[in-house]
């Protein structure tokens, strides 16, 4: 497992949670200074230094639920709010997306060229504000000298990382359902044609050699698929032709997006359920949540900010349907901290909690599930 994974899969997801909300603050036609304010607030507590201090020393790679606990602040760390059905279509659609691209990145290397495409679409939310501009420039360089100095068997390692934290998730999307890149079980189907990694040839030629290295003998054969020669290498630098489309925003174009849970997924959350043993790194890990969304300065709206609700789903019935269905296993059942307990032997925790709980609009709290962290959490 690489202890430097988990920089790239926030900054991933947290590019395609942008993209999905960026999509339905104008599909429900929310004013624009009011979706500004969302993307910007969102944007500046996601590139927060002491959160990204945090972010980018070298750990494991924790669990699905410590990871959904953060994106739920994230996603609340403006005026806008998501009830628990649309939080957990934002995440699947979060996660299927980044898994679809690891997947079809041609070499390990390419999941970098992934990130950066994001990050580039992000500079672009925020490019009429210096001041958070700048935060994503400093996170941009940080990303450059410590990634691009990597060799192919430490990106190797970073993508099997990734495929191992997404391996369980199944959830089927109708824009890769209608595009035929995933099949009715939420697994997604692999390409056998167009361009070869970058530095490989064709396949459908074996060479035969001697022991001196003399090639003695060439056998052809089919390799069953349509294949064309690699593309040009995209720039690893802050500003260049990634080449690859992996990691834009398949938003762009006003498609409606749902997603289904696939009766393997089902099976699988179940079984976990009924298999899953105390986790012996639990205290470990949640002493990392803890620091890490410390450093989450969540900005308390001012007095003439009016909250408002998002809704990933075309119609309220929709979303409360979707709430019922969906099994408890697969509600991402974000981690408690129990902060009460022990004021003593946790007051920096307390102190964090505290500042959290503080954060939002009071007069939303009815409508918000999700806005008080405190009460957003189930249970380990």
């Amino acid at each position: 497992m690489s202890t430097r994974t988990l920089p790239l899969l926030f900054i991933n997801l947290g590019g395609e949670m942008l993209y999905i909300l960026d999509q339905r603050l104008r599909a429900q036609n929310i004013p624009a200074d009011k979706a500004k304010k969302v993307m910007n607030d969102i944007i500046t507590t996601m590139f927060n230094k002491k959160f990204l201090e945090e972010l980018f020393k070298p750990q494991e790679l924790y669990s699905k639920k410590a990871l959904r606990t953060v994106f739920d602040r994230l996603a609340h760390a403006s005026i806008m709010r998501l009830n628990q059905a649309s939080m957990d279509k934002l995440y699947d659609l979060m996660t299927m997306a980044f898994k679809y691209q690891v997947l079809l990145c041609p070499r390990p290397k390419d999941i970098l060229l992934v990130s950066f495409n994001h990050m580039d679409a992000i500079k672009d939310f925020v490019k009429d504000t210096p001041s958070i501009l700048s935060q994503v420039d400093e996170t941009y360089q940080q990303l450059i000298e410590m990634y691009t100095p990597l060799s192919n068997g430490e990106f190797q390692l970073i993508r099997q990382t990734l495929l191992i934290f997404f391996q369980d998730m199944h959830i089927r999307v109708s824009i890769f359902l209608k595009d035929k890149v995933q099949n009715s079980n939420g697994r997604f189907v692999l390409p056998t044609n167009g361009p070869v990694p970058r530095g490989t040839q064709i396949p459908g030629m074996i060479r035969i050699f001697s022991c001196s290295g003399e090639e003695l003998t060439r056998l052809q054969f089919n390799n069953g698929g349509n294949y064309s020669s690699a593309l040009r290498e995209g720039s690893f630098e802050m500003f260049g032709n990634r080449v690859t489309k992996l990691g834009t925003n398949m938003y762009s174009v006003s498609r409606p997006v749902e997603t289904h849970m696939s009766g393997t997924s089902k099976s699988s959350a179940q079984h976990t359920k009924v298999n899953a043993a105390p986790n012996p790194l639990a205290k470990e890990e949640l002493n990392l949540l803890a620091r890490l969304m410390g450093g989450l300065e969540v900005q308390k709206p001012g007095s003439t900010d009016t909250g408002f609700r998002v809704n990933l789903f075309a119609t309220d019935e929709e979303e409360e349907e979707a709430l019922i269905s969906r099994p408890n296993e697969l509600s991402y059942g974000v981690i408690s901290i129990q902060a009460t307990k022990d004021q003593q032997a946790n007051a920096e925790l307390t102190k964090i909690m505290g500042e959290f709980t503080e954060s939002g609009d009071p007069s939303s709290s009815a409508s918000s599930k999700g806005d008080d962290l405190l009460a957003m959490m189930d249970g380990l």
